[in-house]
């Protein structure tokens, strides 16, 4: 049994994909009106193809309706995870798996609070999905997935069952020691072009068209990646921005999730992305401007939205 917690665009794609492979699991998530719209009518997955799956995936707020699992797969925002790790305690047994394929850095720490550390599988995925309305999201990009322990040098056993049902599910997954070097990377992707396209509203592939945007984007990877390596970890930097312009050039018209946020005037997970890059780089003493500039504008951003 596999309960997801979180039925937004991420944890509804990853709950129907291991439905349809066969696995019982449940969807949980704290918004009624989302609960029994997927009970209801089931939740809808798009394609970029422009196909729509309907899957019925059991979903709940009630935890006592679901007891022990096997499996916790956390997909809520940074923000969340503290009240998501507390709620999913029902759910949670002498052998449960806890798992976190959020976006950022520190989620897995705010999990090790609640949970024992050992037992905690940490990752990074490439896939990409994004809520069409209630019940409804797209699976709007596919790319590599990582999974390892949260806890340095500890087994792989965990890591790799969660693995195996991953790639059962369609996201293949490799599964390996250096997880957090893979988190670290996917974090200076992140920092670079989440900030910049909620501040002006450009797609994925708008941004990655040459001009100074792209040149800030660039820069703002180059800086988090110096902090990645002065923390130890073995991360190349023109690899990186290599890397950042072949996505962004494939992701067509494809929003970030920060940009989503931005535009529904949410609240943005900046803390975790580059304010984790600021953090870190306090205590390796490397200058980080640019980073240090997007979590101040970003914050005003939002501070504009409450007022």
């Amino acid at each position: 049994m596999i309960a997801v917690i979180g039925a937004g665009a991420m944890g509804g794609m990853l709950a129907a994909r291991l439905k349809q492979a066969g696995h019982e699991v449940t969807l949980v998530d704290v918004s009624e009106a989302l609960v029994n719209q997927i009970n209801e009518y089931g939740l809808v997955v798009s394609t970029k193809d422009g196909n729509a799956e309907t899957i019925h995936v059991p979903a709940t707020s009630n935890l006592s309706d679901v007891g022990i699992v096997d499996t916790v797969f956390f997909f809520v925002k940074a923000q969340h995870t503290v009240s998501a790790a507390e709620l999913a305690l029902p759910l949670v047994g002498e052998d449960t798996t806890i798992v976190s394929l959020q976006n950022g850095w520190g989620n897995a720490d705010t999990l090790s609070e609640q949970y024992q550390a050992d037992r905690i599988v940490v990752g990074i995925t490439y896939h990409s999905a994004t809520v069409i309305g209630l019940g409804h999201v797209a699976h709007t990009g596919m790319g590599a997935t990582f999974v390892g322990p949260y806890v340095d040098g500890a087994s792989l056993a965990r890591a790799e069952r969660i693995g195996l049902l991953l790639n059962d599910a369609g996201i293949q997954a490799q599964v390996t020691s250096f997880v957090k070097t893979e988190v670290w990377k996917k974090l200076i992707l992140n920092a670079a072009t989440l900030p910049t396209s909620a501040l002006t509203g450009l797609c994925a592939g708008d941004q990655g068209e040459s001009g100074k945007l792209l040149e800030l984007v660039d820069d703002l990877a180059k800086e988090a990646t110096a902090v990645a390596r002065a923390l130890g970890y073995d991360i190349d930097a023109d690899e990186r921005v290599t890397r950042i312009h072949t996505i962004l050039s494939g992701a067509g018209k494809g929003k970030s999730s920060m940009l989503q946020d931005a535009e529904a005037r949410r609240k943005t997970e900046i803390e975790v992305i580059n304010g984790a890059v600021v953090r870190a780089a306090e205590r390796t003493n490397v200058a980080v401007p640019l980073n240090t500039a997007m979590v101040a504008l970003i914050s005003g951003l939002e501070k504009g939205w409450r007022g």
